[in-house]
């Protein structure tokens, strides 16, 4: 039977909703893993947001965060962590440079928060939980190393300011991308390096997967690259426009309609007299 390494990204694909994962699909996903399948979640949310459903769905492979800036594994003394973050430095001067038109901003190491002001708009993005240490002010009075990467809501209809400015002058040392829609004031920055289709292939290096042996599910524009890398890439019905651009599979289900359970039903059992 052939085996297989499955990615899942969390928001909108393997949760039912923000703060929920489905005993449902958990009991589908520890059935796969039962049968010889890996299991990795990618996400963009940090490890003190995503931990727990890392240990639902009791697994020991690799866990990557921050889409791809933070790839660990904990039950693996073996694997060597991998680590992205941008220049404190540049971060400091970015902020100086931007500060008439951004709004609020924080930055995160590992699982700490360095917060510019308190306020609701920014609250619910902090996912401030799980032992989180949260620091307020200025990043140059609080930051103490090189952060994995800034979450910024731009002031209104300045957005597309802020990201011209990083690819006008840092356009070798940062990257921004635009959450769009009803987001499109958030802008998260990081490594230009940092996707998860990179931090993909580093896990499946590890775990000796080859590429046409594993299979992506994903719904926003931080999956692109991890659907164009792997060998299956599926994208849920209601994705992100360029994610559906990409996908070898566009489902025609959503993540609150069994989308994983549905495809991997047919892949694996498809691939199982190989």
């Amino acid at each position: 039977m052939k085996k297989y390494l499955i990615a899942l990204d969390l928001d909108g694909t393997l949760l039912y909703d923000w703060n929920t994962l489905k005993q449902s699909t958990n009991d589908y996903i520890s059935s796969v893993i039962k049968q010889g399948h890996s299991v990795v979640i990618a996400t963009g949310r940090p490890y003190r947001s995503s931990e727990r459903f890392y240990d639902a769905l009791n697994l020991d492979t690799p866990l990557i965060n921050y889409n791809g800036s933070l790839i660990t594994a904990k039950h693996r003394d073996d694997f060597k962590p991998r680590v992205l973050t941008l220049s404190k430095d540049d971060v400091i001067k970015l902020f100086k440079e931007t500060k008439p038109i951004v709004e609020n901003a924080f930055c995160e190491i590992r699982d700490d928060i360095y917060l510019l002001n308190q306020s609701n708009d920014i609250s619910d993005l902090l996912h401030f939980f799980n032992g989180a240490r949260l620091f307020e002010g200025a990043f140059d009075e609080t930051l103490v190393g090189d952060p994995n990467g800034c979450i910024v809501i731009a002031k209104k209809n300045r957005g597309y300011d802020f990201e011209a400015h990083i690819k006008n002058h840092y356009s070798e040392k940062m990257l921004a991308r635009n959450w769009g829609d009803n987001y499109s004031s958030v802008i998260e920055v990081f490594n230009p390096k940092t996707n998860k289709g990179a931090a993909l292939d580093y896990v499946a290096e590890y775990l000796g997967f080859s590429r046409e042996n594993i299979i992506a599910f994903g719904d926003g524009h931080n999956d692109i690259e991890m659907l164009q890398y792997a060998g299956i890439g599926i994208a849920m019905a209601n994705s992100h426009p360029e994610l559906l651009d990409v996908a070898d599979i566009i489902s025609p289900y959503t993540n609150q309609e069994h989308a994983i359970e549905y495809h991997l039903d047919i892949l694996l059992n498809k691939g199982g007299s190989d």
